[in-house]
């Protein structure tokens, strides 16, 4: 099984402000639905209520102290990572979607980082870790233009665990 992060950051490593993501890209979105469609999701309880619903055609995990299973449709809440991670062990692909918090808690587990660099620097509150070249390996990289579609330039940067 492969714990997988997804995920989009600025220049400065801001993820979002005030719960939400700042700027729009649709290609990210569409890379998003492609790469985890079928699979695991994992959020902790502020993303999932920053998106409002349980995504489609994936399996939907909140990490909350706060939440339960059964409290929203089509999702099921674990209070703690060593809890989630008794039921993911006969699957393919797991991804960690965010937030900040439990983005640093998977990291070390994590063998994947499928990131999405947003050539801006912008005001947030929450952040995502700058990989070390020590233990991460570039392996794919695709770059992008904004558009009428897209508000900034970005590349789309695949990591191994060296």
């Amino acid at each position: 099984m492969k714990i997988s992060i997804i995920v989009a950051v600025s220049e400065n490593g801001v993820i979002g402000k005030d719960n939400r993501l700042l700027w729009h890209l649709s290609s990210d979105l569409k890379r998003f639905k492609a790469l985890t469609t079928g699979h695991t999701i994992v959020m902790g309880r502020n993303t999932f209520l920053s998106i409002g619903k349980a995504l489609p055609n994936r399996r939907n995990v909140v990490l909350s102290h706060t939440m339960k299973s059964g409290d929203v449709e089509n999702v099921e809440v674990f209070d703690s990572l060593e809890t989630f991670q008794k039921t993911i062990q006969n699957e393919e692909e797991v991804f960690i979607i965010g937030g900040g918090k439990v983005y640093r808690q998977f990291l070390p587990l994590a063998s994947k980082v499928y990131l999405t660099r947003v050539h801006t620097v912008i005001d947030g509150d929450t952040t995502f870790p700058e990989l070390e070249n020590d233990l991460w390996q570039e392996v794919a990289m695709e770059k992008m233009k904004s558009d009428e579609k897209n508000d900034f330039d970005y590349d789309f940067i695949d990591y191994c665990r060296k």
